[in-house]
């Protein structure tokens, strides 16, 4: 059965309020879909504490709440705009959670990863997700004061603007040729690519790789299978 493909949507961002993309998923039959991936970034910024809460992520919270009782499995890849979501507030809206989720889809075996971290050659983007994703800076973000809480995420938004900057001029075809290479190997079908934004996909030696458009691009669920 099908696989619905949520990848950057940026709500709240350039993805606009999230009314559409909720729409969408309530539209999801249990009958036609057996599971939601969302490909990372579903927020223009999400952090798993309720006092940095947007109207963005009430609204979406509770339609993914309920895909999952209507029995649709909901997995979430973290994307590079993430943080501190396992364990946090809003950990009962997964089934799974991670930086890679492997699934079947049409009888192919899936690996999906949001793609921000696959050039090792990056070395100042490196840097900051060790500096703004570990368990000092969520500490840090969970108990400090609330308005010194915000001012971490606001230079969180801050730093994601001048990282990981190579994709927003072309997509790094080599450096995804060579990570695809290893992991196909593993015994993958398919490596899907969030976070380059745009839609792309070419063979390689034992399979394939395919990059999801944006969902705020072109405002449509990617269906697999």
């Amino acid at each position: 059965m099908p696989v619905v493909v949520v990848a950057d949507a940026h709500l709240g961002g350039p993805g606009g309020s999230g009314e559409e993309l909720a729409d969408q998923l309530r539209a999801l039959s249990p009958a036609r879909c057996t599971r939601v991936l969302f490909l990372g970034d579903l927020f223009h910024l999400w952090i798993g504490s309720r006092r940095f809460e947007t109207p963005e992520v009430r609204l979406l919270a509770p339609v993914i709440r309920d895909l999952r009782r209507r029995g649709i499995r909901v997995s979430y890849v973290e994307g590079n705009r993430d943080f501190f979501l396992v364990g946090g507030a809003y950990d009962d809206l997964f089934d799974d959670y991670g930086l890679e989720i492997r699934f079947e889809a049409g009888g192919a075996r899936y690996l999906a990863v949001h793609g921000d971290g696959l050039n090792r050659r990056d070395w100042r983007y490196r840097c900051w997700r060790r500096l703004s994703k570990n368990p000092v800076s969520r500490w840090l973000t969970f108990r400090l004061p609330s308005a010194l809480g915000r001012r971490l995420v606001t230079s969180a938004e801050r730093g994601l603007s001048g990282t990981n900057l190579e994709h927003k001029h072309r997509i790094p075809e080599r450096v995804i040729r060579r990570y695809a290479a290893r992991r196909l190997a593993e015994g993958h079908d398919v490596l899907l690519l969030g976070h380059f934004h745009a839609a792309r996909r070419w063979l390689e030696k034992g399979g394939e790789v395919r990059i999801a458009n944006a969902w705020f691009n072109d405002r449509e669920l990617l269906w697999l299978g």
